[in-house]
């Protein structure tokens, strides 16, 4: 029995903490108690002598990407050490795990670590455990225990017979060196090999390929490589951190585990179980040469999917306490295995109810949304046309056969009776009949992975609880006043688009007249559907206090002052999908670049308009200047000349004559000085004296 009260922390390292097994292994861990696996059953109160917090594993560990953010489970984060600290980080450990199932250029520095660590194992100032975790491709070559009775399972028994494939050998030789070096001083040293099957689980790694291609349903049938016969063992990713758990705490007599689930799931198996679950459950067999042409699928895991063995781990169960995630394995649990691949990766469904007015500008808004969002757009005319397409191909491209004759016949009865009610009602479908269609289709894979955004229906209150009612409640609550509703098929979000009827008017008038025809935006019939529209928005119960009465509160926007697009983007948030693919990405990058272009061609355009409008405004007031100057001068000269004409009669007058009698005088006398006689002239015969 353990005591709790001894089990402080233990500090943990793993290898690349950043890399999909390494990373949730260490997450597990770091929420795990020390001891925890043991179940002691010891006094409640001495068991919690420590506070849990004090007494959990303590993570440490490499990262492959220094640029990453911070693992938020990890104390500390090394990114390429040098041997020396790498090793002095290590000797700080009460626990090394080393990861090999990912990565084939760790065996080296696994095969280091081991090595560097025995070699100081007389200065360890406590015991410690090493862990490898290596991959089931080491036993990928090894034949059944009974050539005759192929169905027995390989066990740890059978550890000494097994062969690696070709390409693993390395790995065999690493585990070889681990448990060869854990012999020597186990009061020091522990080291232990668990040989992991193909790990699931958690976002998902090896089989991400096949649960994207489902998810995204843009291809007709999921691909299986090869026959797809071939058993592959496989484990929980978080029940092989259940095993690192397990032998920290356990320290078992065994070195060597076989960590896979109970399941003999072949590989057609579970992507079978992946299509069904995220897609149509189609799947095609292809050649294992034409995996090569999907880029997302490597060599290396073109071989781990090709492994078969028969294989059980029964060390795990006689000498560890195990509390499965997924025993049974991953067909058994595809459900729980779907949804903590749609949670990891944020791939959740985002649904949007856009309602409005006609000619507001509906179903444009819709489709720009779906674009960006990558949604499925839900028109009903459109969708009523695609069943009917999708019932006449079905019984068109099967005959009936004792297998189908059910189903075709269902379809057969189907279609008959859409096109009956059509053509009773002026190719109009009764209420009923749309609302099947419509449900059908929220509830229809695509819509139930990507989303969907509803383009103007439901109209009416009645529409909208019918259309979203949850059919697994038996009988409605009585009691309550909230209509009960289907949570899957619900829109989140639900915005309301609205504009003056002028504006509406305005709107359907300017639409060519073959549009407005085809729209139904004449003027006589636009008119009776806006008037319908209000009419049946002012109701008691309208559609919007459905949605109200659900506490999925309507955002109203107008639309003659608001980009619309731009509001719901804000309000709804980033797209939850897998974004671009990389054809979408390079369109989009040349797209940008043509942008950018357009942006420097249109700047330089402006620069040169602006500078050519300097150019010419100051030439203009260069021009302006002159003709001002001029016209000062003009003005000037014309005031004194204007000014000087009293003086000069005065002159001509009283002084002229005067003068020119001296200056004869002058002439007459001839003086020495004529200036001073001059002078002497004017003050003598001055007038005013």
């Amino acid at each position: 029995m353990a005591n709790y009260s001894e089990s402080r922390s233990k500090r943990v390292f793993l290898n690349n903490i950043d890399s999909y097994s390494s990373k949730y292994i260490a997450q597990f861990l770091s929420s795990c108690v020390v001891g925890e696996s043991l179940n002691d059953e010891q006094e409640e109160e001495d068991k919690h002598e420590l506070s849990s917090e004090d007494r959990r594993f303590q993570i440490v560990g490499t990262v492959a990407n220094k640029e990453a953010k911070k693992q938020s489970f990890a104390l500390e984060e090394y990114w390429s050490l040098s041997r020396e600290k790498l090793l002095q980080c290590l000797m700080q450990c009460d626990v090394i795990v080393y990861n090999i199932t990912e990565h084939n250029d760790l065996i080296d520095e696994a095969t280091w670590a081991i090595s560097a660590l025995h070699s100081e194992i007389e200065h360890f100032g406590s015991p410690k455990t090493f862990i490898l975790l290596s991959t089931i491709m080491t036993w990928a070559m090894t034949k059944p225990a009974d050539p005759d009775d192929p169905d027995i399972p390989l066990t740890e028994d059978d550890y000494k017979r097994r062969r690696p494939h070709p390409n693993f050998k390395e790995h065999t030789s690493t585990e070889k060196l681990v448990l060869k070096l854990g012999k020597t001083k186990k009061s020091k040293l522990s080291t232990y090999v668990v040989t992991s099957g193909l790990q699931y689980g958690m976002g998902e790694n090896i089989f991400h390929f096949f649960f994207k291609t489902a998810w995204l349903g843009e291809l007709s049938s999921v691909p299986v490589f090869g026959p797809g016969t071939n058993i592959i063992p496989a484990i929980h990713i978080y029940d092989l951190a259940r095993v690192v758990q397990n032998i920290i705490d356990h320290k078992p007599k065994t070195h060597y585990f076989i960590a896979v689930d109970d399941s003999k799931n072949t590989f057609e198996d579970i992507v079978k179980a992946i299509a069904s679950t995220l897609g149509s459950g189609k799947i095609e067999n292809i050649p294992k040469e034409d995996a090569y042409g999907t880029k997302a699928v490597t060599e290396t895991d073109l071989l781990y999917l090709s492994v078969n063995l028969r294989t059980e781990s029964v060390f795990l169960k006689d000498r560890l306490n195990l509390h499965w995630d997924c025993e049974s394995g991953i067909v058994d649990n595809i459900l729980q295995v779907v949804e903590e691949y749609k949670q990891r990766r944020q791939l959740l469904p985002i649904k949007i109810c856009v309602l409005g007015p006609p000619a507001v500008g509906k179903s444009s808004v819709t489709v720009k949304l779906c674009r960006y969002y990558k949604l499925h757009h839900i028109d009903v005319d459109e969708t009523i046309n695609e069943k009917v397409r999708q019932l006449e191909e079905l019984l068109e491209g099967n005959e009936k056969t004792s297998e189908n004759e059910e189903m075709l016949t269902g379809a057969e009865e189907q279609l008959k009776t859409l096109k009956n009610n059509m053509i009773q009602n002026d190719g109009q479908l009764d209420d009923q009949h749309v609302m099947y269609i419509i449900r059908e289709k929220l509830n229809s894979k695509p819509c139930r992975n990507q989303g969907f955004v509803l383009d103007g229906y439901p109209k009416t209150y009645t529409q909208a609880k019918e259309l979203f009612h949850d059919e697994n409640m038996e009988v409605e609550d009585t009691r309550s006043t909230l209509p009960q509703y289907n949570k899957v098929l619900i829109p989140e979000f639900v915005f309301s688009l609205d504009a003056t009827d002028e504006f509406l008017k305005e709107r359907a008038r300017s639409l060519p007249q073959n549009v407005a025809e085809e729209m139904h935006y004449t003027q006589d019939e636009f008119t009776e559907s806006l008037a319908k529209f209000r009419e049946t928005l002012a109701e008691d119960e309208s559609v919007l206090d459905y949605f109200d009465y659900v506490e999925i509160h309507p955002e109203y926007i107008d639309c003659e002052n608001v980009d619309t697009v731009e509001k719901i983007i804000k309000t709804v948030g980033r797209p939850k999908n897998y974004g671009l693919s990389p054809e979408e990405m390079e369109e989009e990058r040349k797209r940008k670049e043509n942008e950018w272009h357009q942006q420097l061609k249109q700047e330089e355009v402006e620069k040169e308009l602006r500078q050519r409008l300097e150019n010419d405004k100051m030439t203009a007031v260069l021009e302006e200047w002159n003709r001002n100057m001029a016209e000062v001068k003009k003005q000037e000269h014309e005031l004194l000349e204007t000014r000087s004409v009293p003086m000069r009669h005065y002159l001509m007058k009283y002084v002229m004559p005067t003068v020119i009698q001296g200056l004869m005088d002058c002439c007459k006398v001839k003086p020495d000085d004529p200036v001073d006689f001059l002078a002497e002239y004017l003050f003598r015969n001055n007038s005013d004296d």
